[in-house]
């Protein structure tokens, strides 16, 4: 029931009268007034609804609390009743007033019991030790195999305390020390029966000699023997599977093989050892090949015999062990290497100041190492994708060796160098060493190559990329750059000796060395040489050894460019990028196969000997050019052109003038020794320097300088083609293309316009007016070309066309053909 207004307060009569207002505006609002009060009844009674709901809530929340409230009150009286009943039970068992006080007492209890505890599980591990260590004793004899499991199960226990002595911070020392001795005594026992049991199966079939008895009862006595062996050792095995996966560790020498190789250890050591004539340090291949025939001789058998037995292991060794019975030879290798290692040992010592003992032991070992990867593709880790690194790397990298056998091989070849460079021969033009159109080196660069690659041929077998490029560094690259300096002081000595200085030190006997065929034949050894080792080392940069080097190398840059370590050694990106290329410190951040073609090893060496090749072809050309036209300034001061008379038979050909016989020497001379001494591209390449400065030389000295009557106009024509015929005649087949006077283009059609017949009748005489053009051209004249070529530009042009003259401009044409008399005058 609503409440009457009177019991409203006012902010409530307001919102009243408002709602009012709202719904009844108009008498019409009347009559919707019941359904009005209806919706209004309906609203009131939802919210009374609402309203009891939420009181009902608010008791039950009222009274959970409560509740809870007197939950925590209780458990907080039964907590001070539990801990003063613990105080008084501490205080009755310590014998103590003071709780702090009993509570040390009791903690101190505790720790004894708990040491107790501790002391009992030691004693019971002891026990069990002692236990399994004596049942497998007492098997051992009568049925070796019952011992395994219990040997294997101690094995296990001292695995167990080794690895929970971390987590115990070494508690109990005594104890892992008392059960690992207790487990070693019983393996070198266990271990000494079966190797019993082996040996005298293995004297039983006459091993290891070449006639063995292999009877079916007795291989199977020698199966049941080698089976023992390595069950013994599978415990052994697992650990070094778990510690194969932290780090690193050599292959193991299974137990059957030990005691199979061991007579041949022995017969090893009684030929390589003492004063006997095989142990001789000049022939370490002695001991070596030794070790090579055994694996040779003996790898079938265990191919046939053992690969079985380690087939059936692999399928039951369980996880991480199948790798050890992979492959039977290879447990033999294995198994011989360390025989080898020893003698190697004792070996070096031997010859570490004999520079030539080692360089020579170091080589038959690394000939050794690449026979074992051929002949038996032996890999000690199978799921490794290396190859074997082999002896050599074990002798240089790991016991140290590599920067004594390093010195020793700089050494060799520094000497061997000089040897080279001191012969007599050694700076003369080799010209039956390289193909008849190739440009001759000297046999000191020859020489050098070979040795180069000689060099290569003796360290491409290492394994370690830091030795081989040490070995290019340090080596190569050296003697490449000595060379370079030598011929680079053979260059700046040939330009002291023709400077003005040099011609006034030397005197006339001194200028005789560097004249005419003397003085290029010492160009030609630097150009020959440096074209020759340029060549060579874009070979080498092309072949796999060293594109894999250089692959190798940008891998390296790529993954240390972050951390800032060295590329190879002590060597750093910039150490070496100074040596070999400057692409090796440039930004590797572009991956793929498109970052390693960036450069090569050689490119710095090469880059040197390039540009040295460049400026001496340079100066081989000067040179030439010099001698040329220095021969032509008698020719050049000839000053009877204008006044030379027609021969009285026009149709033989004119002798060349006396003032070009100069030129023409030294032209034959030099071209001749040119194209023996010379490729046929750089020969081509510097005739045609030579021609466009004789063709320069002529025309301005000779052609535009003089003027000329039709007979020495006939005279100039002749003179230069005997010239071009002698350069053509002293380059043989190496000759351009169309022949000299093909490059003398401009000076050609400058004479074409000299020599025209002046005989041709003028334009305005007269002729066949049937007569075509060409024709026209073909018998244009003097006087018809002067008309047409001095009326104007475009007329010139069309002359020139017709004349087939197109180096020439038309003020060029118009100079020139004013150099004849009749035009001149």
């Amino acid at each position: 029931m609503a409440a009457p207004t009177s019991s409203l307060s006012s902010h409530e009569r307001t919102r009243v009268e408002d709602y009012l207002n709202d719904k009844i505006q108009v008498s019409a609002d009347f009559e919707s007034l019941d359904s009005l009060l209806s919706s209004l009844r309906a609203q009131h009674d939802l919210q009374r609804k609402q309203l009891a709901e939420a009181q009902e809530a608010l008791s039950n929340a009222t009274r959970t609390s409560n509740n809870h409230a007197e939950a925590t009150r209780k458990r907080a009286e039964a907590f001070k009743e539990q801990e003063a009943d613990i105080d008084r039970r501490l205080k009755t068992i310590t014998n103590s007033d003071a709780s702090d006080v009993a509570a040390q007492r009791f903690e101190t209890s505790m720790e004894r019991l708990r040491r107790l505890e501790i002391s009992r599980g030691y004693v019971a591990l002891l026990k069990e030790a002692d236990a399994l260590s004596k049942e497998a004793l007492q098997n051992i004899s009568t049925t070796p195999r019952l011992s395994l499991k219990p040997y294997a199960r101690l094995q296990n226990i001292v695995q167990s305390l080794r690895d929970a002595q971390p987590a115990a911070e070494g508690a109990a020392p005594h104890l892992v020390d008392y059960v690992e001795k207790l487990a070693s005594a019983l393996r070198e026992q266990m271990k000494g029966d079966f190797t019993n049991r082996l040996q005298k199966r293995l004297e039983q079939m006459k091993w290891p000699s070449r006639d063995l008895h292999l009877p079916d009862d007795l291989m199977a006595q020698w199966r049941g023997d080698v089976e023992l062996l390595l069950d013994l050792q599978t415990p052994e095995l697992q650990s070094r599977d778990v510690a194969s996966k932290q780090q690193s560790v050599e292959p193991p020498i299974l137990f059957p093989l030990e005691v199979m190789v061991h007579p041949l250890e022995l017969r090893f050591k009684y030929h390589f050892s003492g004063d006997k004539p095989t142990n001789r340090l000049d022939k370490p291949e002695y001991f070596l090949s030794h070790a090579m025939d055994l694996m040779n001789t003996y790898g079938d058998f265990f191919i046939s015999y053992l690969q079985p037995i380690f087939n059936e292991k692999a399928q039951t060794a369980g996880s991480g062990l199948e790798c050890n019975f992979l492959n039977a030879p290879h447990a033999y290798i294995t198994a011989l290497l360390p025989m080898l290692r020893h003698k190697i040992n004792t070996f070096l010592p031997q010859i570490s100041n004999h520079p030539q003992l080692l360089s020579h032991f170091v080589h038959e070992l690394m000939k050794f190492d690449t026979e074992v990867r051929e002949a038996w593709n032996y890999l000690p880790d199978p799921y490794t994708n290396d190859n074997w690194k082999g002896l050599t790397w074990e002798v240089l990298t790991k016991k140290g060796w590599f920067d004594r056998w390093l010195q020793v091989e700089k050494d060799f070849a520094l000497a061997r160098y000089k040897e080279i460079i001191d012969t007599l021969d050694s700076g003369r033009i080799d010209y039956e060493g390289v193909e008849i159109s190739a440009t001759k080196p000297t046999k000191a660069a020859i020489r050098v190559n070979d040795l180069l690659e000689t060099i290569t041929e003796r360290y491409q077998p290492l394994t370690s990329f830091s030795q081989k490029l040490r070995f290019l560094i340090d080596i190569q690259i050296t003697i490449f750059d000595q060379l370079h300096e030598r011929l680079y002081s053979a260059l700046e000595a040939y330009l002291t000796m023709t400077s003005a200085i040099g011609r006034t030190v030397q005197g006339t006997d001194g200028q005789a060395s560097v004249e005419g065929v003397a003085g290029l034949e010492r160009l030609c050894r630097v150009f020959g040489s440096a074209e020759y080792l340029e060549k060579k080392m874009q070979d080498w940069s092309n072949d796999v050894f060293f594109v894999e080097l250089w692959s190798e190398l940008q891998e390296r840059v790529r993954q240390n460019k972050n951390d800032g370590k060295n590329v190879a050694g002590t060597m750093s990106v910039a150490d070496v990028a100074s040596r070999t290329s400057p692409a090796v410190a440039n930004d590797h951040s572009t991956s793929g196969s498109d970052a390693t073609l960036d450069g090569a090893l050689f490119d710095e060496t090469a880059s040197a000997y390039h540009r040295l090749r460049l400026r001496s072809e340079s100066i081989i050309t000067s040179t030439v050019t010099s001698n040329t036209t220095s021969a032509l300034k008698s020719y050049s001061r000839t000053s009877t052109w204008a006044t030379l008379s027609a021969p009285s038979n026009s149709g033989a050909s004119l002798s060349p003038s006396p003032d070009l016989a100069p030129a023409m020497r030294t032209l034959s001379t030099n071209i001749s020794f040119l194209s023996r001494a010379l490729g046929v591209a750089p020969l081509r390449r510097i005739i045609r320097q030579v021609l466009l400065s004789i063709q320069s030389y002529l025309w301005g000295n000779v052609l535009t300088k003089h003027t000329f009557s039709a007979a020495g106009a006939s005279q100039l024509i002749s003179d230069v083609e005997h010239l071009c015929s002698v350069i053509d005649n002293s380059l043989g087949a190496a000759g351009h293309a169309g022949g000299s006077i093909s490059v003398l283009k401009k000076l050609s059609d400058g004479l074409i316009l000299v020599g025209l017949d002046i005989n041709k009748p003028k334009p305005d005489d007269g002729g066949d007016s049937g007569t075509s053009e060409v024709e026209q051209g073909a018998r244009l004249g003097l006087w018809e070309v002067e008309k047409r070529l001095f009326k104007d530009n475009e007329s010139a042009r069309d002359v020139l066309s017709e004349l087939t003259i197109d180096t020439l401009t038309e003020a060029e044409a118009r100079s020139v053909l004013e150099r004849r008399v009749e035009i001149g005058s």
